[in-house]
C-alpha cells in the first residue's frame, strides 16, 4: 500500500484521536464546545464524522483537551491534503450505493484484508465475467450501463493487488464457493483458474474450507477484517454486508473477536497447497 494513508484514513484517526483527547481530559461535547465557541451540534457532527475539521479547529480542540503543541502538529499533519492524490473513486461516485462508498475507500489504505467468504470469493479476487454474473443476479432491475459500471468497479479495486507493495490478502473461502456454479461453465473455470493464479503470489495467501471440516465459528455470515498499517493499525475494523446494505464493527473487542474466528478458520481450512490441488482438480 502506499506510504502515506489516504484522506478517509486519516480524517478518521483525526476524529479518533481528538474524541479520545476529549474524552481523557474530562470534557463533554457541551463542555468543550463552549470552550473552544463552537455549537454543540457542530462539535457532535465532527465526532460523528459527519463534518470536516479545518485546521483551527483541530489547534483549538488540542489545545482545549491539554495536548502538547508536537501532538496537535501531528494531527494537522493528518488533516492536510496530499496535492498528489488523486482519488480514483471520482469516476465511480455516481455508481457506489451509499452503503457500500467508505469500504472502497478504507480498502485502498489497508496493510493486510482477512476475509471469510461463506457464499461468495472476496471481490478483488472475482473475474470480470463472474462480477457480471453475480451482478445480474444481485441487481436484477439495474440497467446495462449500471451493472457495467459496478464490474467496473470492482475491477479498479482489483489495482490494489498490483501496485509496487500490493496488500496482503488472507482468503478462506467455504468449500461452497468454489464447488456452487455461477454463470457457464466457461464462467466457473476461469474462476477457479484465477483463485489459483492468485494463490500463488506471495502476498495472497488462499484456503478452502472443505465441508468435512464440519462445523466451524464461521458459520453465522462471511466477514472482511482490515488490517492498517503500523500507526493506523488502532483503526483496524470489521466490515459485514447483508442484502440491506453493511455493518461496521469497530471496536477493539470486536476485531479481536473476529480476527480470533478468522485465525481459527485458518486452522480448520485446508493448506496453501492442498488448497491449490483441489482448485486444480476442479479446473
Amino acid at each position: 500500500m502506499a506510504a502515506r494513508p489516504g484522506p478517509t484514513l486519516r480524517r478518521r484517526k483525526l476524529v479518533k484521536e481528538l474524541t479520545a483527547a476529549r474524552t481523557a481530559a474530562g470534557m463533554s461535547i457541551r463542555q468543550l464546545a463552549a470552550e473552544i465557541d463552537l455549537q454543540p451540534g457542530t462539535l457532535s457532527k465532527i465526532e460523528g464524522g459527519k463534518q470536516g475539521l479545518t485546521v483551527r479547529n483541530i489547534k483549538a480542540i488540542g489545545r482545549a483537551s491539554g495536548l502538547s503543541k508536537a501532538k496537535i502538529d501531528q494531527l494537522v499533519l493528518l488533516a492536510a491534503d496530499d496535492d498528489n492524490n488523486s482519488d480514483w473513486l471520482v469516476e465511480f461516485r455516481e455508481d457506489i450505493p451509499e452503503w457500500f462508498e467508505l469500504y472502497p475507500k478504507l480498502e485502498q489504505d489497508a496493510d493486510e484484508i482477512w476475509s471469510y467468504g461463506s457464499e461468495l470469493p472476496h471481490g478483488l479476487v472475482q473475474t470480470p465475467a463472474f462480477a457480471e454474473v453475480l451482478a445480474r443476479i444481485t441487481f436484477p432491475d439495474l440497467a446495462d450501463e449500471q451493472r457495467r459500471r459496478s464490474v467496473d468497479l470492482r475491477t479498479a479495486r482489483q489495482a490494489i493487488l498490483e501496485q509496487e507493495h500490493p496488500t496482503g490478502l488472507k482468503i478462506v473461502l467455504n468449500e461452497a464457493v468454489i464447488r456452487r456454479p455461477i454463470g457457464d461453465e466457461e464462467v466457473m473455470r476461469e474462476q477457479l483458474r484465477h483463485l489459483l493464479s492468485l494463490s500463488e503470489r506471495p502476498n495472497i495467501d488462499i484456503q478452502v474450507l472443505p465441508f468435512s471440516a464440519g462445523a466451524h465459528p464461521g458459520m453465522k455470515t462471511g466477514f472482511n477484517l482490515l488490517r492498517f498499517p503500523e500507526g493506523f493499525d488502532d483503526m483496524d475494523c470489521v466490515y459485514l454486508e447483508n442484502a440491506n446494505g453493511s455493518v461496521w464493527q469497530e471496536r477493539p473487542e470486536d476485531v479481536a473477536h473476529y480476527s480470533d474466528v478468522f485465525t481459527r478458520l485458518q486452522v480448520q481450512a485446508l493448506s496453501g497447497d492442498e488448497t491449490r490441488d483441489l482448485l486444480g482438480s476442479l479446473t
